[in-house]
């Protein structure tokens, strides 16, 4: 059997299961539509790939790190042959492997304040996927994205669902609804923590406190919590690019958690300066202060 050649790929063909969810039209816009994913690993390996089936076209995405053993739990990109490997280049090589024809732009170094602009550029809807502990580069992000213009999805891997927050130009930013300026390192992560997970309903089933870790910078995470946050990102992309149905943007928030078979649907006006948020935070403080 000869094997098959960048030059078999049809795009029309590749995704015309999409049509009749999408028009037309519509797959072309994603086709001609530029999202920028930072960070490569357990959620931002499979928003790119979900992305990529999707038939959005093009992609600009940022990681600095390289696969190693402790990922293979959740990363789509971790694999015995990708060890040691840059997670950007394995999985721009995923991506290119579904679609030939992607444009996608590789910053091997991570992003910082001297690329973000760069990073940025021509960028349709920012997705957020860097490490939950990395909040003064995702604090940068996010301003950019504002001062741009350019909407700015997270979707939170939590226990065993997912957080999503959406930043709308125009909308409650980033910084007014986590209100993280002028806070040590333990108050940003609570506060973090508390504006991704107002519900909070995965508290009641973790299982070993311990694995939480704020000095190591490190917590338990599950590959379900990453596919169940690539499929509401998704789609919430889709919402974004093609301007149609409902967007959870902040102070609203969405959290689905299948262990709890439960979905909650938040409202925090003034963000974490919420009354609600604030009885949160002593709660949070108390546990972290615990762990």
């Amino acid at each position: 059997m000869t094997a098959p050649t960048p030059e078999s790929f049809d795009y029309g063909t590749a995704f015309s299961r999409n049509i009749g969810w999408l028009t037309p039209d519509e797959q072309q816009k994603l086709r001609r539509s530029r999202i920028a994913v930072a960070g490569n690993g357990g959620v931002g390996g499979r928003h790119v790939e979900t992305l990529t089936r999707l038939g959005v076209g093009a992609f600009t995405i940022a990681d600095f790190d390289c696969f190693a053993i402790h990922n293979f739990n959740r990363q789509i990109g971790a694999t015995m042959s990708s060890l040691d490997r840059e997670k950007s280049a394995v999985i721009a090589e995923m991506a290119r492997d579904i679609n030939p024809e992607l444009d996608i732009r590789i910053f091997a170094k991570g992003v910082d304040s001297d690329n973000l602009g760069a990073f940025l550029d021509d960028v349709d809807v920012y997705v957020d996927g860097i490490d939950f502990f990395a909040l003064p580069i995702r604090r940068q992000i996010f301003a950019e994205c504002a001062k741009r213009g350019i909407p700015a999805v997270t979707t939170a891997p939590l226990g065993m669902g997912a957080a999503l927050l959406v930043f709308r130009p125009g909308g409650m930013s980033f910084e007014e609804y986590f209100r993280l300026e002028g806070c040590d390192f333990f108050e940003q992560q609570a506060r973090f923590i508390a504006g991704l997970s107002p519900a909070m309903p995965q508290r009641r089933y973790l299982a070993v406190p311990d694995a939480v870790n704020f000095d190591e910078k490190r917590g338990p995470s599950t590959v379900m919590a990453c596919d169940l946050c690539a499929g509401i990102m998704g789609v919430e992309v889709l919402k974004l690019l093609l301007g149609r149905g409902r967007i959870t943007a902040a102070p609203w928030g969405l959290h689905f958690d299948a262990y709890r078979q439960s979905l909650h649907r938040t409202w925090r006006p003034f963000g974490n300066a919420n009354p609600l948020q604030k009885l949160l935070l002593l709660l949070i403080r108390r546990k972290l202060r615990g762990l």
